[in-house]
């Protein structure tokens, strides 16, 4: 091959062996560089387990074989005669242990392309072929085998073997070189798509981690979720959902994306997903909560961008209370079949810091939809947002009176991305809107003085009687009058008492005073300090949670069987 040629070769093959974006892709290239246009057979061999990172392993090397071409048979010639057979190649190892002393081990270390028949190369040649096969190959006479070893930057990655047949001339001094540059890009682009590998499997792990095993199951509301993971050429993103119960049974919905993708994208997602779970509990409104996350963001790193939606359902007064911080509209499927793309102030995302975010209240009739996703479900690369927003719409309007189910919408919603490559993750949280029978809910306001818990009382009494629980009137009031004593003794405004009854019996008790009550046990000659311990021991379970306004104190207990 003439100097000019070979230049003008490696450099087509250098190019097509580093656009390889995974392993498999890497060594197709490289044998469709190599074969037919520098060789008729290549064999490669890479290190079983393939090395990770830069530290070195005791473990003997293992050659184990990936894959191997040859050319095709040669057409007849133009007279219809066949033309004359080539010899055999003979067959390849499957698995290769390099003796640490023989030669095979020698040249790996050595990192230099060799001739097969050079002297003393005979075992290492053996060793690779199956020359002690039965019956054992044979090679073709002359510089018509190469050995390549595969070099990282700190690592063995395994070999390669190139070769020719007889009616085509031998490899000279020149295709060692040739043969060398192949290995060396070849192995750079293995140990490239293997440190690729291992970071999205990590990053892919702790997202996975992070994303809620399943979601709750709130009284008034169903939820359904779906996560997608972007293509195999897209590196992992910081997508996430989740789905938060919160005091007087409304459960907030919250949907974001870091921008970026990355391991950094996915653990940046993890910390603001745990911070959104922290400001939640404190039971703030939608866009102090943004607010907050907004300045934690910042205290993260100001490189660190992200949207996010959040949603408070509460399924008593049926009314959705929702902020947006840069992230794509939620779109709201009546019952009707009629889609909505909900009109929140989108703001700026999280992370820019300076940014006022606007709460939006709205009604969520019964039957309704709430559907929540993130930017890879509506934008691709031949479509904007707003674009892809619209198509939405469309389709679940269109195919509405078919989705009766919530998993069936979010397939259906999946099954009707376009094929291809997809470059970003998709997180989907749908939720359906059931609210809370009036009949079953108890509401009163009661002004904090001494005769306030003989009012609760009352209205326990009553409304438990016309539940038909009489069977638990005795313990509820006992409970009742000991929360609401304990709340009128903090209390400066008018205190709250609901009572609900859904597969259990529910009693909460709202005041202004941020003191959350904590049980303990008192002395013989006390006169206080039993109420909580009365409610540990007749309640199923309960619980005091510090709201942005006060704290709720609640309880519930087990409904009898009819």
């Amino acid at each position: 091959m003439p100097q000019t040629d070979r230049l003008r070769y490696l450099d087509v093959a250098t190019r097509r062996i580093a656009r390889g974006m995974d392993l498999d892709e890497t060594l197709r290239e490289l044998r469709q560089a190599a074969v037919p246009a520098f060789a008729d057979a290549i064999f490669i061999h890479l290190d079983d387990p393939l090395p990770v990172g830069t530290e070195r392993s005791a473990a003997p090397v293992v050659l184990q074989l990936h894959s191997a071409d040859r050319a095709l048979p040669t057409p007849p010639h133009g007279d219809g005669t066949p033309p004359p057979p080539s010899p055999p190649f003979p067959e390849v190892a499957e698995r290769v242990e390099p003796v640490g002393s023989g030669r095979l081990a020698e040249l790996l270390r050595d990192g230099r392309p060799a001739f097969g028949d050079a002297p003393g190369n005979a075992p290492a040649v053996a060793e690779l072929l199956a020359a002690g096969a039965d019956p054992p190959g044979t090679l073709p006479p002359g510089h018509r085998l190469i050995i390549a070893p595969l070099h990282g930057s700190h690592h063995v990655m395994g070999t390669v073997v190139l070769l020719r047949s007889t009616d085509r001339p031998v490899f000279t001094g020149d295709d060692l070189l040739v043969a060398s540059q192949l290995a060396t890009h070849t192995a750079l682009g293995v140990q490239k798509a293997v440190m690729y590998g291992h970071e999205a499997a990590v990053a892919d792990t702790l997202q996975h981690t992070m994303l809620p095993s399943s979601l709750p199951e709130p009284t008034g509301v169903r939820l359904a979720s779906r996560y997608l993971p972007a293509s195999k050429t897209a590196q992992v993103g910081g997508d996430w959902y989740d789905a938060i119960p919160l005091p007087g049974n409304r459960v907030a919905l919250i949907v974001g994306d870091v921008m970026g993708h990355s391991m950094t994208s996915a653990a940046i997602m993890g910390q603001l997903r745990t911070i959104v779970q922290t400001l939640a509990g404190l039971d703030l409104p939608p866009n102090e909560v943004l607010h907050h996350l907004d300045e934690q963001a910042q205290r993260l790193g100001s490189d660190h961008i992200a949207t996010c939606l959040y949603a408070i359902y509460d399924p008593i007064s049926h009314r959705l209370l929702m902020a947006n911080a840069g992230h794509p509209p939620a779109v709201l499927l009546h019952e009707d079949g009629r889609a909505e793309v909900l009109g929140v102030p989108p703001g700026a995302p999280i992370g820019v810091g300076g940014v006022v975010f606007e709460s939006v209240e709205m009604a969520a009739p019964t039957g309704a939809t709430l559907v929540l996703y993130t930017d890879g479900l509506v934008e691709s690369r031949d479509t904007d947002i707003g674009s892809g927003v619209e198509a939405l719409r469309v389709r679940l309007q269109s195919s509405a009176q078919r989705l009766a189910s919530l998993e069936v919408l979010c397939d259906h919603v999946l099954g009707t991305l376009s094929p291809g490559t997809r470059d970003d993750d998709i997180a989907l949280l749908t939720a359906r809107f059931e609210g809370f029978p009036p009949d079953s809910v108890g509401y009163w306001y009661l002004a904090p003085h001494p005769m306030t818990a003989g009012q609760a009382r009352r209205l326990t009494r009553r409304a438990l009687r016309r539940w038909g629980l009489e069977s638990l009137i005795d313990p509820t009031e006992l409970m009742v009058s000991e929360v609401v004593t304990n709340a009128v003794r903090f209390a400066s405004r008018p205190l709250s008492l609901r009572l609900l009854r859904t597969d259990v019996l529910r009693c909460e008790v709202t005041d202004d005073s941020p003191q959350v009550p904590r049980m303990r046990h008192a002395d013989l000659g006390d006169e206080s300090g039993r109420g909580l311990f009365l409610v540990n021991q007749l309640a199923l379970r309960w619980g005091a949670t510090r709201l942005s306004s006060g704290k709720v104190v609640w309880f519930e207990q087990k409904i009898p069987a009819r």
